[in-house]
């Protein structure tokens, strides 16, 4: 059974950040989901799905400013959503022997951003249209318009697939975006930090994010073990659109086929772990229940 975690006041309907334990199939893997910039775990949502349903635990947390409305995001850092981040990371590393990171668009920067802070920690990164950089005009006088107003017109909601649409902020917030834009420069700046296995998705098509970002992560990163694989049928948040199957199916796979050999011949074992603490947390929260 799912677990949605208790949301905040104010936050918009189909925000909520979410967990799944994790089953016997999934070798005690878990799979931490990250969102992008103005959007939120919906986006995660089918894909977290998928995922669980394979075995995996896995957590989508609710970055810092995001879900509830724009203004919010102008609050916080690159700092808060790199923390949010990392102790998500921490809780999801708690009850399973190894997680994989996966994000779209900022999503995946900040799970690159996590790799390279903790190399050690990340099993694996799988990530959908990552952003590193963009070479628009707009953002180019980014500083002059995050002075002039707080916010601005988004592309938004770019999806191929007809009658699906993200839930996201309807503007962008300017200031949080000069935070993006740091949180670029410092993940750029680390690339060969990076030796987890990767496997990134990419939009032939994508309106939000260059393909450029992901030369330069292809490039720069010191993984042995690195994958890319085009999506002809989808625009930017192709977690939503018509490739969004190909997507859970080939992270399935990849995943584990990463998992030792030796250590998927007792799954059962391993998964253990996630489920009792799973199960330890079901419980914790009905005696709370039962004392209210």
């Amino acid at each position: 059974m799912p677990t949605d975690e208790a949301p905040p006041p104010g936050l918009l309907p189909g925000a909520e950040p979410f967990a799944f334990p994790g089953g016997t199939d999934g070798g005690g893997t878990g799979v931490l989901l990250l969102h992008g910039f103005t959007g939120s775990p919906f986006s995660m949502r089918p894909w977290g799905e998928h995922l669980a349903a394979a075995g995996f635990a896995v957590r989508a947390p609710l970055l810092p400013g995001h879900g509830t409305r724009w203004q919010d995001c102008n609050l916080t850092t690159e700092r808060d959503w790199v923390d949010a981040v990392s102790s998500a990371f921490d809780e999801l590393a708690a009850e399973c022997d190894r997680v994989v990171v996966a994000g779209l668009s900022m999503g995946g920067t900040l799970a690159i951003r996590l790799a390279e802070l903790r190399p050690d920690d990340v099993a694996g990164l799988v990530l959908v249209n990552p952003s590193l950089l963009t070479q628009r005009l707009d953002a180019k006088l980014l500083p002059l318009l995050a002075r002039l107003t707080p916010s601005w017109t988004p592309i938004g909601n770019d999806v191929k697939k007809a009658g699906v649409t993200e839930l996201a902020y309807p503007r962008l917030p300017t200031r949080a975006v000069l935070g993006l834009r740091r949180l670029w420069t410092a993940t750029r700046a680390d690339l060969a930090r990076v030796t987890a296995p990767l496997l990134v998705f990419r939009s032939v098509t994508d309106h939000v994010v260059e393909p450029a970002s992901v030369r330069v992560l292809l490039a720069d990163v010191s993984s042995a073990d690195t994958a890319e694989v085009l999506l002809e049928d989808s625009y930017h948040v192709a977690t939503l659109d018509n490739d969004a199957p190909r997507i859970f199916a080939d992270s399935v796979d990849w995943i584990r086929a990463r998992v030792p050999a030796v250590e998927r011949k007792t799954t059962g074992e391993l998964a253990r772990p996630c489920m009792e603490a799973a199960a330890a947390r079901t419980r914790a929260t009905s005696a709370g229940e039962e004392h209210s």
